[in-house]
C-alpha cells in the first residue's frame, strides 16, 4: 500500500494520468457531446440559445456602450461581440472548472479513469460552445465588414493556447475546490468582477490614447490583468487587427507558470481527490 500512495505521488503518475486521460478521446469526447444534449434535450431551438443568449447580450451592451463612449457602432460591437464569444470560454473553463470533480462524483468514484478525463471532458464542451458562438461572429461579418487578414490565421495557435490555459485552472482549481468547498462561489466572484476589469465592453486602446492622463493612466492598469491578454491573442486576429507580442510573451509565460503549478498539485493531491469528493 504504501509502495502504491508512493508511485501514485510522483511526477510521473501525474503525467501518466494526464497521457491516459487523452488516450481516452472516445470517453470525453463522447461525454461533452452529451452534456450538450442533455442540457437542452426538451428545447425546441436546442443550444442555439447559447448563441442568441450571448449575441442579444452583446449587442444591448454593445449599443449602450458605443453611446457612452461616443463610439462608432460598426467598431464598438464587434469588439463586444468577440470579446463575449473569448470569455464565454474563459469564463466557462473556470467556472465550471471550480465545480469539474464535484460534479462528476458519481462517474469518479464508479469509473476507473483519470481524473485528466473530466478536465478534456470540460475543455472539449467549452469549445463545442465557442465554435456554437463562431456563427454569430459570421453572421456579424457580413453586417460589419471587417478588413481581414492572413494574419487572422494566428487565431488557432491562439486558442490552443486558451484552451490548454483553459486545462490547467480547470485541473488546479477543481482540485482546490474539491478540498476547500468554499473556493467555488470565490472563484465565481473573482470571474464576475474580472469581467468588468477587462475590456470586453470598453477598447482598451482608445482609452489609452485618452487626451484625459488621469483616463490614460488607469486604463493602462489593464495590463496587469492578465485575462486582458488572453483576449487579445484571439480577439484581434477575429478582427483583423495587428497582433501585440507583449500580449504572446505574458499568455506563453502563464501558461509555462501555470502548468508547472498544477503538476506539482496533481502530484501530490491526485489521489486524494476521489476521497474528497
Amino acid at each position: 500500500m504504501a509502495t502504491a500512495q508512493l508511485t501514485g505521488s510522483t511526477f510521473g503518475a501525474a503525467v501518466s494520468d494526464l497521457r491516459r486521460g487523452w488516450e481516452q478521446r472516445s470517453l470525453w469526447g463522447h461525454l461533452g457531446w452529451q452534456d450538450i444534449r442533455q442540457r437542452y434535450r426538451r428545447s425546441f431551438l436546442g443550444p442555439i440559445w447559447i448563441s442568441l443568449t450571448m449575441a442579444v447580450t452583446a449587442i444591448a451592451l454593445g449599443t449602450l456602450y458605443a453611446g457612452l463612449f461616443d463610439n462608432d457602432l460598426a467598431t464598438q460591437l464587434p469588439h463586444v461581440l468577440v470579446g463575449f464569444i473569448v470569455w464565454g470560454f474563459i469564463s466557462g473553463c473556470i467556472n465550471e472548472g471550480a465545480e469539474v470533480f464535484t460534479s462528476n462524483v458519481g462517474l469518479i468514484t464508479h469509473l476507473p479513469a483519470p481524473l485528466s478525463v473530466h478536465i478534456y471532458r470540460l475543455v472539449w464542451r467549452q469549445t463545442l460552445f465557442f465554435a456554437h458562438n463562431l456563427v454569430v461572429y459570421v453572421v456579424m461579418l457580413f453586417i460589419f465588414h471587417q478588413d481581414l487578414k492572413w494574419t487572422g490565421l494566428a487565431v488557432i495557435p491562439a486558442f490552443l493556447l486558451l484552451a490548454l490555459n483553459g486545462a490547467w485552472a480547470a485541473l488546479l482549481l477543481g482540485i482546490v475546490a474539491t478540498r476547500f468547498r468554499d473556493f467555488v462561489p470565490i472563484a465565481q466572484s473573482v470571474v464576475q468582477l474580472a469581467f468588468f476589469l477587462t475590456p470586453i465592453v470598453w477598447i482598451y486602446d482608445e482609452l489609452a490614447r485618452s487626451p484625459n492622463p488621469a483616463i490614460a493612466e488607469r486604463a493602462k492598469l489593464a495590463e496587469f490583468n492578465p485575462f486582458l491578454h488572453f483576449l487579445e491573442i484571439v480577439r484581434a486576429p477575429l478582427l483583423g487587427q495587428d497582433q501585440q507580442l507583449r500580449h504572446w510573451i505574458v499568455v506563453l509565460a502563464i501558461t509555462v507558470v501555470g502548468w508547472a503549478l498544477t503538476m506539482v498539485v496533481l502530484r501530490r493531491y491526485r489521489a486524494r481527490v476521489s476521497y474528497w469528493v
